[in-house]
């Protein structure tokens, strides 16, 4: 007999919430083998983002597809990961981790902070071990970046985070045509400021790939600038 929470799953899979499915991935979930789920659909038009097609586009995997091939993965991975677009987004998303929580699973969230309620949810239940959380910009460049004024909601999450016993990362993406690197200093001191201590991790925008906005060519003029402070470490991805 169906449980309420699968009658609910089985309903919700013809909505098909998931635009693809990165079945293994040694990169997204520290020191875990792990997949990641794409959900279609964000808050946000970030004028460098590098994933129009889930930003725009639609799911074509419910989420009852997921789960079978989780059923098919418990011994070989261990994490699985909340991405996109932003997948808070969806209605049933507290729903669906929780599910993927009860088969054993680690969970990350990557998040643009933009659903604090959702969060908080999240964190008072225990349903997620790990966030990866975009600080896009100071409120002076966010809502030009983000094309969005989500700055505040981003905050509340922030500072659930601190306030949380949950392992989380900060990172942004930087485009040398949007952020430079008095931008980044002072989103470091910001979070300095509010007491945030760890790794900061700055993503390289990648070149050549179809973005919201059309954009220049970015410059990594930031690895040569000694950016960490005593309490924040900079690290540079990409």
């Amino acid at each position: 007999m169906n449980t309420n929470n699968e009658l609910i799953l089985l309903k919700e899979s013809a909505v098909k919430p998931i635009y693809s499915l990165t079945p293994f991935t040694l990169l997204d979930y520290p020191h875990k083998s792990a997949c990641i789920l794409w959900f279609a659909g964000c808050n946000m038009r970030c004028l460098y983002c590098y994933n129009p097609e889930i930003v725009f586009g639609k799911g074509i995997i419910s989420f009852e597809n997921v789960l079978q091939f989780l059923k098919g993965r418990s011994h070989l991975l261990d994490a699985v990961v909340f991405s996109g677009g932003e997948c808070l987004l969806h209605k049933k998303s507290i729903l669906f981790i929780a599910e993927v929580k009860k088969m054993g699973f680690l969970v990350k969230i990557d998040t643009n902070g933009s659903q604090p309620k959702v969060l908080e949810e999240l964190i008072t239940k225990e349903l997620i071990d790990y966030v990866a959380l975009d600080f896009k910009a100071m409120p002076t460049n966010f809502e030009k970046i983000t094309q969005s004024k989500l700055f505040i909601p981003f905050e509340k999450s922030l500072h659930l985070l601190l306030q949380s016993k949950i392992q989380f990362e900060v990172r942004t993406t930087v485009h040398s045509e949007l952020l430079k690197k008095n931008d980044i200093q002072q989103m470091i001191s910001y979070l300095e400021k509010i007491g945030y201590i760890g790794n900061y991790y700055i993503q390289h925008f990648v070149n050549g790939v179809p973005t919201i906005e059309k954009l220049g060519h970015s410059f990594k003029e930031l690895e040569n600038e000694n950016l960490s402070t005593e309490k924040i470490k900079v690290h540079f991805r990409g």
